[in-house]
């Protein structure tokens, strides 16, 4: 059996697990942030110009699926629904089926990564280095962003959140 603590496989999921619903070091999940959201708050936009909280869950799920299509071994691309897709409505229904789409997006690439192999951590996704698309950077190097990008957002969401209160 493998040592988890020097598992990568292992250390990178427990990584991308600790943002999304566990307990970061950088203080509340994503899934925490987005308990006490209400559809009415989530498409509310208080800043122009900025994202809505609606908005920044659709890029999440999008790109967190997108991820997990490569780490499956698609070619690198920008998520089929686009960057930023148009949000859920505004109901109570369509926003917790944006939120349980999201939690669906995360649980399939935690299980994406997990099933890499991880002597292929180190090899690069994608061609040449293209920041927008992430790609030219390793496995690894990815994993490491996408937990970047989530904590980023659920940063955004956080100062949303406080507009509300």
């Amino acid at each position: 059996m493998t040592n988890p603590a020097l598992d990568p496989i292992a250390l990178l999921t427990d990584e991308i697990e600790r943002g999304y619903r566990g307990d970061p070091w950088h203080g509340a999940s994503t899934e925490e942030m987005l308990a006490e959201i209400d559809a009415a708050t989530a498409a509310r936009r208080p800043i122009p110009g900025a994202h809505t909280i609606g908005e920044i869950v659709a890029h999440l799920t999008v790109w967190a699926r997108e991820i997990a299509r490569r780490f499956a071994g698609a070619e690198p691309g920008s998520p089929p629904e686009g960057d930023w897709p148009r949000p859920a409505g505004a109901t109570a229904a369509e926003w917790e089926a944006a939120r349980t789409e999201l939690s669906r997006a995360h649980a399939e690439l935690v299980v994406a990564i997990r099933r890499f192999p991880a002597e292929r951590l180190s090899h690069a996704m994608g061609g040449v280095r293209n920041q927008a698309a992430g790609t030219g950077l390793s496995f690894e190097q990815t994993v490491h962003g996408v937990s970047q990008h989530l904590a980023y957002h659920t940063g955004q969401i956080a100062l949303l959140r406080k507009q509300f209160k």
